[in-house]
C-alpha cells in the first residue's frame, strides 16, 4: 500500500476509533469501573423535544429596573448629603422616572444641583423651584438613559437567570432573549419543574434593615408608621405541624447592607438545634459596612429582609467582624439550598413574572424520538437500495461513505457534549441525502470520463477532481446558511445548525477522501481493470 493510501485509511481509523470512544457513554449506561481518567464521560444530551422538560416565557418587567435604580440614587445621595453635614427635608422617588430633593433653603439647594451634576451627569436636572413654604429640585432619567437602562436589566436578568439554572444543575438548558422583554428558558428532563420556576423567577434582593423598635407591630397602621419605616412580615414554620405563621415587624426602610456586597452563600447545618441555616460572606466592603453597623447598635434587632419578606430578626449581641454572618429561619434543607442558590447567583434586577409555561411529557419525547429514528432508517434504507441498484458496486462504496457520515457525526456530537434535537435528527437524515448527492456528483463525472474512452485509474481522478468545485461550492454555501442559523436561531434551530454545520465538514471528508481510497485501494491493490459504474 503506498504512503498516500497508508495515511488516508490511517485518518480514517482513527476517527472510527475516536466516534465509538466518545459514544460509549452515550449508548453504555453505567460505564465499567476501568472507565476513568481521561476517558470521555459527556453523552449526547437530548433537547426538550425529545427527553420533555419544560418550557418557560417569562417577561422583565423593566420600568422596575429604572424604579430601582432611582431608588438606589436616592439613598446614595442621602448618604452622601448627610456625609458632608449638608442639611435636607426629603429625598426619594416621586414618579417611575424622577425623585424630588427638598430643601429648606435656595442656596442649599444651588449646592446640591452643582455636587449632582457632577455625581450624576446623565440624570436630567429640574431646577430648583419654590414650594410650599421649601425650596424642591428634581431628578428625571432621560429617554435614551432609561432605554438604555432597561436593556441592560433584561440582560442582566438573562445571566442571573442563567446562573442559578447552572448550580440547580440542569442539563443542557436553552435560555435566550426573546423581543425587547421577554427570556425564554427550556428545561429538559427536569424532575421538579414547580422548584425550577420558584428559584428562577425569584428577585432575590437581599436586605439587611433595622428593627424600628419606637413602634408597636401589632397595632401599627399605615398612619402609625413613621415615612421612614414600613411594615413587613416574618414567615415562622412549625417544624412539626408545618403550619406557617406571619408575625408583623416594623423596620427601617432604608437597608444598611444589600446583598450586592456578597461573596458566597452556604447551606450549613446548626449542630445544637441540627436545623439548616445559610452562611453567607461579604467582600472587603461589605465587611467593613457589617462591622460598622453591628457595632453602632449593639442591643437592637437587624432584620434580614430577602424579596420583603423577613426571614429572621435576631438581636446584635456583639459586634460582628470578618464579614462572615447567617441567614437562619424555619427552612427546610431544600428551601436553604435555593436559598444559597439565589443568593450566589445575585439578584435580578427587576422582577420577572411567567407569561407562559408549557410541560412537555417524555412519553411525547419518546414518540418523537422512534418517529425520528423510524423516518431516518426508511430515508437510509431507500438510499441504500438505490444506490446499490444503480451504481452497482460503486453505489457500495458510497453506502460506506453515508455510513462514515453518520457515524462520525454522532461522535462529533457527543464530543462535544452537544443536544440533539428534533431539527437535530432532521439535520441529520438531510446530511444523508448530502453524502449522496457529492457521490452522484462524482460517479456520474466518471460515467463521462469511461464513455471518454479513459482507463479506470484516470477516469477516477478526473471524476473527482471535476467534481470538486462543484461540491465544495454546495457545501460552502449551506455552511453559511448553517452560521447565520446557528447565530440567529434559539433553541431548536440552533441544534439543527450544529447538526448540519458538523454533517457538512464530516462530508466534504467522507466523499473527497474516506470514498476515494477506497476506489485507489481497488485499482492499485486488487488490479481491477474495469469499474463497476
Amino acid at each position: 500500500m503506498s504512503k498516500g493510501l497508508t495515511w488516508r485509511f490511517g485518518l480514517i481509523l482513527l476517527f472510527i476509533f475516536l466516534s465509538c470512544l466518545y459514544m460509549t457513554p452515550t449508548f453504555v449506561s453505567p460505564l465499567p469501573s476501568w472507565w476513568k481518567g481521561l476517558l470521555p464521560k459527556d453523552r449526547i444530551n437530548l433537547g426538550l423535544d425529545l427527553q420533555g422538560g419544560t418550557h418557560l416565557v417569562m417577561e422583565v418587567e423593566i420600568q422596575k429596573a429604572v424604579e430601582g435604580a432611582l431608588d438606589l440614587i436616592a439613598g446614595d445621595l442621602e448618604d452622601s448629603l448627610a456625609a458632608k453635614t449638608i442639611r435636607f427635608k426629603k429625598i426619594g422617588r416621586i414618579a417611575s422616572d424622577r425623585i424630588q430633593l427638598t430643601f429648606y433653603d435656595r442656596g442649599t439647594a444651588d449646592t446640591v444641583q452643582k455636587i449632582v451634576k457632577e455625581k450624576y451627569p446623565t440624570l436630567e436636572i429640574v431646577p430648583p423651584y419654590d414650594e410650599g413654604g421649601f425650596v424642591s429640585m428634581q431628578l428625571r432619567v432621560g429617554a435614551k438613559e432609561a432605554q438604555e437602562r432597561k436593556d441592560r436589566a433584561v440582560a442582566q436578568a438573562l445571566e442571573t437567570i442563567r446562573n442559578r439554572i447552572d448550580q440547580f444543575g440542569v442539563s443542557e438548558p436553552v435560555i435566550a432573549r426573546e423581543g425587547l422583554t421577554n427570556i425564554v428558558v427550556q428545561l429538559p428532563g427536569i424532575k421538579d419543574p414547580k422548584r425550577a420556576i420558584e428559584l428562577i423567577g425569584r428577585t432575590a434582593r437581599l436586605e439587611f434593615k433595622l428593627v424600628d423598635e419606637t413602634v408597636n407591630p401589632a397595632t401599627a397602621t399605615p398612619g402609625t408608621i413613621p415615612e421612614d419605616s414600613e411594615l413587613l412580615m416574618e414567615k415562622k414554620t412549625d417544624p412539626t405541624t408545618g403550619a406557617v405563621t406571619e408575625i408583623p415587624l416594623v423596620v427601617k426602610k432604608k437597608a444598611m447592607i444589600t446583598g450586592d456586597l456578597l461573596t458566597d452563600a452556604q447551606v450549613r447545618i446548626d449542630s445544637q438545634f441540627n436545623q439548616p441555616y445559610v452562611a453567607i460572606e461579604f467582600n472587603s466592603t461589605g465587611a467593613r459596612l457589617f462591622d460598622q453597623v453591628t457595632a453602632a447598635n449593639v442591643g437592637k434587632r437587624f432584620a434580614i429582609v430577602l424579596d420583603n419578606n423577613i426571614y429572621s430578626a435576631p438581636v446584635i449581641r456583639e459586634r460582628i467582624s470578618g464579614g462572615s454572618a447567617q441567614i437562619s429561619g424555619s427552612f427546610s434543607e431544600k428551601e436553604a439550598a435555593d436559598l444559597a442558590i439565589v443568593l450566589r447567583a445575585g439578584s435580578l434586577p427587576a422582577p420577572v413574572k411567567i407569561i407562559q409555561n408549557e410541560t412537555v411529557g417524555p412519553s411525547l419525547g419518546q414518540d418523537s424520538i422512534t418517529k425520528g429514528l423510524m423516518a431516518g432508517l426508511v430515508g437510509v434504507a431507500l438510499v441504500v437500495v438505490f444506490m446499490s441498484i444503480y451504481y452497482r458496486l460503486a453505489g457500495l462504496v458510497a453506502n460506506f461513505g453515508m455510513v462514515l457520515n453518520v457515524l462520525y457525526l454522532m461522535g462529533a456530537l457527543a464530543a462535544l457534549g452537544a443536544t440533539l434535537t428534533l431539527p437535530g435528527i432532521a439535520a441529520i437524515v438531510l446530511l444523508i441525502g448530502m453524502s449522496v448527492d457529492s457521490n452522484v456528483l462524482i460517479f456520474e463525472r466518471i460515467r463521462e470520463e469511461m464513455r471518454l474512452g479513459k482507463p479506470p485509474k484516470a477516469a477516477l481522478d478526473a471524476g473527482y477532481d471535476k467534481a470538486f468545485l462543484t461540491i465544495m461550492d454546495s457545501h460552502v454555501t449551506t455552511l453559511i446558511t448553517a452560521a447565520v442559523l446557528f447565530q440567529f436561531g434559539t433553541g431548536p434551530v440552533k441544534g439543527f445548525a450544529v447538526s448540519l454545520s458538523l454533517g457538512i465538514i464530516i462530508n466534504l471528508f467522507t466523499a473527497l477522501v474516506g470514498t476515494k481510497s477506497i476506489f485507489d485501494f481497488a485499482l492499485s491493490r486488487l488490479r481491477i481493470k474495469r469499474l463497476s459504474i
